[in-house]
């Protein structure tokens, strides 16, 4: 399947806009007053709910179906279809939870960051090790979310937008998480900002690396498509079971992270109906 120079630079400028939001987690960090804590919760609930709706009503459905074609044509069996689908969703999580055991403890960038800390901060220059590491694993981690987003998006834009809306508030507090240490490091906010900002950068360079090496394949082998579907699944799911409904949660309330979920679901539902 051929796709225009509309359609790619659309789902490169959707994962942009995903990966770029540590930027807008940072500002927060510099220029608000006070942390919104309520507001982040609903958010980050919000957007588990969207992941974990849209990754098993439509991603996973939509590998399945997608294999199980070459299974009518006679390429593989519908049993093999069906198992192959369900092997790559738990490949996907598998990868992401490498990933993210790659991170120790004391170092974790989705520990929760507040606008008050930077404004009770000292200096403490040991900490640029910290800040720096910390933008480099959120890089590692960004990269493929990156290749989620722009595959979402080529495929199909009612999965696209939703997704990289999800990816974009599941940032931001990745963004504020970069700035505190390091502008406890340097004393320096456009040092703190451009660090935070940089780090979303590997969703973009994910979605490069989707189009130049997965694109060719998808002509030659037409179930690679249902495999990344179903692994993208896979990777959304492990994401917002393990980072962003306990964020939500430290963030503020257990039910307002609930409500957020709930709320994420019906959207993502109700986006899919009135586009079907």
């Amino acid at each position: 399947m051929e796709y225009t120079v509309k359609e790619l630079l659309f789902a490169l400028g959707l994962t942009l806009f995903a990966g770029l939001s540590t930027g807008i987690g940072s500002a927060i960090a510099f220029f608000a007053k006070r942390t919104n804590t309520r507001f982040l919760s609903i958010s980050l609930g919000f957007s588990a709910g969207v992941m974990i709706y849209v990754s098993f009503v439509e991603l996973f459905f939509k590998a399945r179906t997608s294999l199980e074609e070459l299974g009518a044509a006679g390429s593989i069996s519908h049993t093999m279809a069906y198992w192959l689908a369900v092997l790559s969703f738990f490949g996907g999580i598998l990868i992401i939870a490498l990933i993210d055991r790659l991170i120790p403890n004391v170092e974790n960038p989705h520990e929760m960051k507040t606008v008050e800390m930077i404004n009770q901060g000292n200096k403490n220059p040991a900490l640029m090790r910290m800040g720096l590491f910390t933008a480099l694993v959120i890089g590692i981690h960004n990269f493929p979310e990156g290749i989620a987003t722009f595959v979402s998006a080529l495929s199909d834009l009612r999965l696209g937008i939703p997704i990289a809306i999800a990816i974009a508030i599941h940032n931001i507090p990745e963004g504020i998480a970069v700035s505190v240490p390091i502008y406890f490091a340097t004393g320096s906010k456009r040092k703190a900002f451009w660090y935070s900002f940089s780090s979303g950068l590997a969703e973009p360079v994910g979605a490069i690396a989707a189009y130049f090496f997965l694109a060719p394949l998808l002509h030659q082998y037409p179930a690679i498509i249902g495999v990344i579907f179903a692994a993208i699944a896979g990777i959304m799911v492990f994401i917002s079971i393990d980072e962003l409904l306990p964020a939500a949660e430290e963030y503020g309330e257990h039910h307002l992270a609930i409500y957020g979920l709930i709320a994420g679901m019906v959207l993502m539902a109700l986006s899919l109906l009135m586009f079907e």
